[in-house]
Formats: C-alpha cells, sequence, structure tokens
C-alpha cells in the first residue's frame, strides 16, 4: 500500500486519525488544509471569506491535484470530492478511505462551524452539505469505514482492518 487518503465530512476525524494511522503504519502526514493555508498565506475561513466557495474550492482542486507523494496519509479538506478532477486524482494517487458519520455525528462533533473553514455557500447548511457530499464520498472511496461513537483508536484500528481486507481482497 503507497498512499492513504482519508475523506469524509468536517468533524469526521480525517486530520487527527490521519496523524494516529500515519504513526502506526511508518507513514507520513498531510493535511491538504494547511498546505492551502501555507500557499495562500491566509486561513480557510478568510479565503471563503474573501473568494467565495467556487475560487476556494478551485484552490482546494489546485491542492490536491498537486500532490506527489509516496508513503503518506493524506487528510484533504472535507469539500475535496466537490470536483471531480480532485476525485479521480485521489483515486489514483492510493487508497481512499471515508470515514462515515451520520450528520447527527458531524453536527455535534462542529462547534465552531463560521470560523472552521468549511466551504458552504450563502443560506447552505451542514446538513444540506452533507446531502450533497455523501453520494460523492461513496463514490470516490474504495472503502467506506463507518464512525460511531468509538474512540480514536478504536477508529485507526477499525481503518487499519478495513486497510488490510481491501489489499487481501484486491491484491496488486
Amino acid at each position: 500500500m503507497d498512499n492513504i487518503i482519508l475523506i469524509g465530512m468536517p468533524g469526521s476525524g480525517k486530520s487527527t486519525v490521519g496523524v494516529v494511522l500515519a504513526k502506526a503504519l511508518g507513514l507520513r502526514f498531510l493535511d491538504v488544509d494547511l498546505l492551502i493555508q501555507e500557499r495562500e498565506g491566509a486561513l480557510l475561513q478568510e479565503l471563503i471569506d474573501s473568494q467565495g466557495v467556487e475560487r476556494f474550492l478551485d484552490l482546494e482542486r489546485d491542492a490536491v491535484c498537486s500532490l506527489n507523494c509516496r508513503g503518506t496519509v493524506v487528510a484533504p479538506g472535507g469539500s475535496c470530492v466537490c470536483r471531480e478532477e480532485s476525485i479521480a486524482y485521489m483515486r489514483a494517487l492510493g487508497r481512499v478511505v471515508y470515514l462515515k458519520l451520520s450528520l447527527e455525528e458531524v453536527e455535534g462533533r462542529i462547534h465552531n462551524q463560521a470560523s472552521r473553514g468549511i466551504a458552504l455557500s450563502p443560506g447552505q447548511t451542514l446538513a444540506d452539505a452533507y446531502r450533497y457530499r455523501a453520494p460523492l464520498y461513496e463514490k470516490c472511496a474504495h472503502i467506506t469505514v463507518p464512525i460511531r461513537g468509538q474512540s480514536l483508536a478504536e477508529t485507526v484500528e477499525a481503518v487499519k482492518c478495513a486497510l488490510a481486507a481491501f489489499e487481501q481482497a484486491n491484491p496488486e
């Protein structure tokens, strides 16, 4: 297994799980949100507020499609699936794992929605984004790992087991 790309809604644990998973597997970790902030010299929410959601989605697509890594756990932003080019690139880059949470769990985890840097159009709710993105996450993912209130360690173990089962069923 080369790269592992963790996708899912904001609050699903992509970055947190990613860091621990990378350490457990002896891989590097890359957070695409931090890459965007570094490239643009601004926080995600500042970019969304000043340039708009569509421009932000383009910046995110450009960041995802510029990745050139091996042996890395990648945590792209939650809206990475909103551009078809990103979906295709992530699937080619490595194993895509969807950390799947229910809408209720997502809403329970997001407490700083106004400042977190979530790509929502004016008037769009987190529920709207969930309904739009969930089928795209399913389309993009090689593997779906349901997250239902388990601990970080349990989530990491569930991802490791799902990856091992996928690799066994799909030898290269």
